[in-house]
């Protein structure tokens, strides 16, 4: 991208693009950071977790703040302005992935002295690697304005969804096969919920980095696949 004649444009545009890499590296840990601690149980890094919402709630709102500024002050046009709009958008969606990570991180505080069936949580452990490994490409994807791998995470959300509508239905079963199961089954639904919806969040980046690159949004319908509100298990006789 050509060097601007004021240099402190510059200098806007670049401090911009590197509060959306801290957020990203925050947002990224956080959800780490959660799913090992319902793997593992670990109430102090779950705790953790939800004090870090914090500081990724303020860089959102930093990044907001400039972005009014820079519009103010420089009036952008074409790629500048699209860069300036697509920082507010993918802080947002950042934002709400640290939400979602956070309420796993509340989840986990919940059960934390109930009883897990192990292999139920290593499905949800196994759906938040895939998400994860979304997440951080969509992140290098906007870092280097990469069109395709940002294509490549938005075509990938239907498997999410796919092995969220398995876990669903597996977590059903659980629960009707033993009443103690409800309570922590219960809760870790919500969990595999709260994923399902951040891979949501890495397909709305993915579509952003489409608009800040072409100008255009993608029309295409997205490859949803979540089948979770139309499921239903019927009890054996």
């Amino acid at each position: 991208m050509a060097d601007h004649i004021v240099s402190s444009y510059d200098t806007d545009l670049e401090n911009l693009r590197r509060s959306i890499a801290e957020m990203g590296g925050v947002a990224e840990k956080m959800m780490t950071d959660a799913t090992d601690a319902l793997v593992r149980r670990d109430t102090t890094l779950a705790q953790a977790v939800i004090v870090a919402d914090k500081r990724l709630d303020l860089l959102q709102r930093e990044i907001e703040e400039r972005s009014v500024l820079l519009i103010a002050r420089r009036q952008p046009l074409a790629i500048d302005l699209r860069e300036t709009i697509s920082g507010i958008r993918v802080s947002g969606d950042l934002e709400r992935i640290g939400d979602l990570a956070k309420n796993i991180a509340k989840r986990v505080v919940a059960i934390s002295d109930q009883a897990q069936p192990q292999k139920i949580v290593l499905g949800v452990q196994h759906m938040s690697d895939l998400v994860q490994e979304q997440l951080k490409d969509v992140l290098d994807a906007y870092a280097s304005r990469d069109v395709t791998a940002a294509r490549e995470v938005w075509e990938r959300d239907s498997a999410i969804d796919a092995l969220y509508n398995s876990l669903f239905r597996e977590l059903l079963t659980y629960m009707m096969e033993d009443p103690r199961n409800i309570s922590f089954c219960t809760h870790l639904l919500f969990c595999a919920k709260n994923v399902e919806r951040i891979g949501d969040h890495t397909t709305n980046v993915a579509e952003t980095i489409e608009y800040l690159v072409t100008g255009e949004t993608p029309t295409a319908e997205r490859p949803k696949n979540d089948a979770s509100n139309y499921a239903t298990i019927t009890p054996s006789t």
